[in-house]
């Protein structure tokens, strides 16, 4: 398997952390993928338990962590908005759109943080630092 760099992304502390580096990559595809399925919960637990053993789960939990607080405050806005007449319909269709939007970018996030890439998400808030 080619290294990060030849994937076109970036590593952030790959390999410098307690853990092996298959781990590493478990770790951060697991903050991912929990973070499609769970919403903030699954890489917040990631996060906290594993952030002092290596530098590229803690900074790919942390990515996770922000996006899915994104998706959240979506979610709640397009909850209230659906409560609006005649707004709420489009509302609702956003609502199912942000949430297969959020599958999917979870997967993505996941395949490279699998290889060992550091993935950024678009439109995240950078709450957690």
């Amino acid at each position: 398997m080619s290294p990060p760099s030849e994937l076109g992304g970036n590593a952030v502390g790959l390999g410098q952390g307690k853990l092996s580096e298959a781990d590493e990559r478990n770790m951060a595809m697991l903050a991912h993928l929990l973070g499609g399925l769970a919403s903030f919960l699954g890489p917040l637990v990631i996060w906290l338990m594993k952030r002092e053993e290596s530098p590229f789960v803690n900074d790919q939990g942390r990515e996770a962590l922000n996006f899915q607080i994104t998706v959240a405050i979506g979610m709640a806005v397009l909850g209230i908005v659906s409560l609006i007449p005649f707004v709420g319909c489009v509302a609702v269709i956003a609502f199912f759109a942000l949430a297969v939007t959020n599958l999917v970018f979870a997967i993505m996030a996941g395949l490279d943080a699998s290889k060992g890439v550091a993935y950024r998400y678009p439109y995240a808030l950078r709450l957690v630092s």
